[in-house]
This record gives structure tokens, sequence and C-alpha cells, in this order.
């Protein structure tokens, strides 16, 4: 028998990966989102020296000083900081800090500090969700790159792979559709603070349409859209975007409308590594969110759980009146960032061979309550460690759930930042709304709205 050529071997071997399915769990393995784990995946205890609380239902009481539709109140304004981590004393707390952390830390050892406060695990969600997440458990698989068979809850609770819980990050509960108003900050290498846009998006989540089913969405696959128009900086009002994302990533959509031209573009590759048009091009559209976007030019590795500190319940952040009380000299002003310890899911993502990506290498931190990926780092193609991307989360009892709000990134080598979503300005900072058309979210009617 001749040998098969090595070109050969190599391609029949990628073909094996790309066609690999996973199933769902067995109903043994189910039944204990309903005993020893939380109706999301995550352990009900709490960790053996009590730091981290057990879960008992999330937040979902009313907040005082929150006006739904409006302000946030701040569920935890009395709390004090128990302790805060610099770079005198880093190296004490170094196993519960993403490297990106650390590194921000020993950049800016007179200035950077992370604040760190008890402990709430306040993630909750309505109990629909709770029953779709358990019916995902057994009913959900991962066939060709694309989760099959899931609908309206995690997709894959108890999970497997890290691409399993990349998808958890992606489908996490944020509600069916909402408004959500911020203004960006590029944060330059000298200290200064540039604003990059002001902005209103309207976003909708059809995978959580709560009347929906598993055979109905699996007719589009679009589990996420999202309409953002910009009102400044003044060269920048009256430009709009519109998106639509599929669990097939090769039939995710953008359009952008161009108020120089009166036109509407496509945009060639709303995918990886290319720029978003939100974030003038510094950021790019997988590091949206944290992660947004395609998981084929990586291998994903699920390296298992850790304590670590990340931000979170960051109502806190919504509190001062001005942007500019939130600015410091190249990040986020520490005073008003609230850390928690919190048990995540380290996935380590590794740029496959033949494909092209400006991070060679990633890791992720991502909540075991929420699946939210909390903090993330990123290495360039000469192995050096450089971004530090993170994520902000809010209560919003009414939902009841944890909102993703602003993101952003330090670059560990040229010192240059970002942040999106500013809120503090706003006289609405996050409003649930009612079902819009799906029309809504479509190149033709962001073209009709076009005032410049």
């Amino acid at each position: 028998m001749h040998p098969i050529p090595r070109k050969l071997a190599i391609a029949l071997a990628t073909l094996l990966i790309a066609t690999q399915n996973y199933a769902g769990v067995t109903s043994e393995e189910a039944s204990k989102l309903k005993s020893d784990l939380t109706p999301f995946g995550g352990e009900k205890a709490g960790s053996k020296d009590g730091t981290i609380p057990a879960w008992t239902g999330g937040y979902t009481k009313p907040i005082p000083g929150d006006k739904p539709n409006g302000k946030r109140g701040d569920p935890f304004k009395d709390e004090k900081p128990l302790f805060s981590i610099t770079a005198k004393n880093a190296q004490q707390y170094a196993e519960k800090l993403a490297d990106g952390t650390l590194a921000m830390l020993q950049r800016y050892p007179d200035t950077y500090r992370i604040d760190v406060y008890p402990t709430h695990r306040t993630a909750a969600a309505p109990a629909w969700v709770y029953e779709n997440t358990y019916k995902n458990a057994t009913r959900g698989s991962y066939a060709n790159g694309i989760p099959v068979g899931v609908y309206g809850g995690i997709p894959f609770p108890i999970p497997k792979n890290g691409e399993e819980v990349m998808w958890n990050h992606t489908l996490r509960w944020q509600g069916q559709t909402w408004r959500f108003s911020g203004t960006h900050y590029q944060f330059t290498a000298d200290g200064r603070s540039v604003m990059s846009l002001d902005s209103a998006a309207e976003q909708q989540m059809p995978y959580y349409f709560e009347d929906g089913s598993p055979e109905e969405f699996a007719k589009t696959g679009d589990f996420f859209t999202i309409r953002i128009q910009n009102s400044g900086p003044p060269i920048r009002a009256g430009e709009a975007i519109v998106a639509r994302n599929s669990l097939d990533s090769s039939k995710d959509q953008s359009w952008v409308y161009l108020t120089g031209q009166r036109r509407v573009r496509k945009l060639p590759n709303p995918c990886c590594d290319t720029p978003t048009p939100t974030s003038s091009g510094l950021m790019s559209f997988d590091e949206v969110f944290g992660w947004y976007g395609s998981l084929h030019r990586f291998d994903w590795k699920l390296v298992g759980k850790k304590e670590l500190y990340v931000p979170y319940n960051n109502n806190k952040m919504m509190q001062p009146k001005s942007n500019e009380e939130m600015l410091k000299a190249n990040f986020v002003n520490p005073d008003h960032v609230r850390w928690e310890l919190h048990r995540v899911w380290v996935v380590d993502a590794t740029l496959k061979a033949g494909q092209r990506h400006q991070a060679t290498k990633s890791r992720y931190y991502c909540d075991e309550d929420t699946w939210q990926c909390a903090l993330v780092d990123r290495w360039d193609g000469k192995g050096q460690l450089w971004k530090a991307i993170w994520v902000n989360n809010f209560v919003a009892p009414e939902l009841p759930g944890l909102v993703t709000a602003g993101y952003g990134y330090y670059d560990l080598l040229s010192g240059v930042g970002y942040f999106a979503n500013f809120q503090n300005a706003k006289g609405t900072q996050y409003e649930i709304q009612k079902r819009l058309a799906d029309s809504v979210f479509t190149p033709d009617a962001m073209a009709g709205e076009g005032v410049r």
C-alpha cells in the first residue's frame, strides 16, 4: 500500500476537524442544571474560602434610585473596596490577575490600580430562558462550526470544548430588544482623550424571541441585529451602520451610510481583524464586546476554570454625571470601576496554520454565571502581549439580567487605548423596547433615514 502524500493527509485531517460533530449532554448531566449547577451552568456553590458566595437566584429586586429607561442606580453604592491592587502588591495577587491586567499595573505603576469589592452573583434571567437552556443541553449539537437545534437560552450550559464556551458568550442572555446610547473615546499615547463617536443603537436578538422555536429560528439563523446612528463628532454626524449576524458567519452582513456620498455601501468583510467603522478603525470586528467573530481562523482550547478579578456589577460607572469624570490619562478612571472575584472559564485561541490575523494568540476569561467574556488578552505575531481587552456589565433587574455595557482595550505596546459607550452624559442609558420589525435592520431602512 502506498503511503498517503503529505499534502493529502493534511487536507483530510483538516476536513475531519471541519466536519466534526459534538452532541448534547446526557439527560443525567443536564439534570445538574436543576441541582448542583445554576440554570446557566455555573457552580451554584460558593468558593471554599467564602470569597465567592453561592448563587441564590441573582439580583431581581428594584434598585434604589434606578429609573428604568433612564438613569441607572447602583445597588452597591454604599460598599467600600475590600482592598486595592497596585504595582507594589500585584505579585501577591498575580494568580488571580489576567496577564493584561498585570501588564497594565506594571506599565502605569503610579496611576493605575484595581479596586476589589465584595463579590455579588447577580446574574439572572426569566424562567423561560432557563427552561430553554435546560432543553438546549440535550437537544443542542455543534456541527461544522455552527450550533444546531438550540434556541432561546444558553446553547451549551455544560461545555465540553472551547468552541462551545465561545458560542455561550456569543448567544448569552441580554434581552430581546433594547436601545443603547454611548460616547466613544480614544486614549492617545501622550495621555489625551479624544471623542471618536457619539451614537445611539437599537439592538435585537431574534434568537431570544420568547414565542419562537428552534425550527422557526433555523430558517434564517440571524441571531443578532443592530442599527447604529451617529450624532457626533460633527464630522461623523449622520453616519449609520446596520449589521446582521448569523450562526453561519459566512452569511454575516453589514452596511454603512456615508453622509458625504449620501449612499449606503455594503462592507466587504465584516469579520475578524477587519477594523470596525464604529471604532474609527481602532478595534477589529472580533474585539467588539470582547468577542464578536468567526471561530474558523483559530484552534480553540478549553483550558479550564479559575478564580479571577474581573470588572463586574458596574452600575458604579454610570453614576458620574459627566464623561470627563471617567477619563484619566491612558485609561478609564479607576475611582469609578468595580472589580470582583469570580470564577471564569479560560479559553485559548491559537491562529491556525495558513490563516491570517493580527493576533496569533488570544486568551478569553468568560464568566461562569453570564458567559460574558469579561477580559481578553491578545498576543501579536512576534509573541508579544499586545492588547488587554475588557468588558463591563451592569445590573438591570427589570430584565432581569446583567447587561453588557462599556468595553474597550489598552494597547500594551503603543500606549493607546479605546473605550466604547460612556453613558454618563445620557438621559437614557439603556432602554428595553418592544420587538422591532425585521425591516428596521436593513440597508433600505437606513437609506431612507439618511439626513446628510
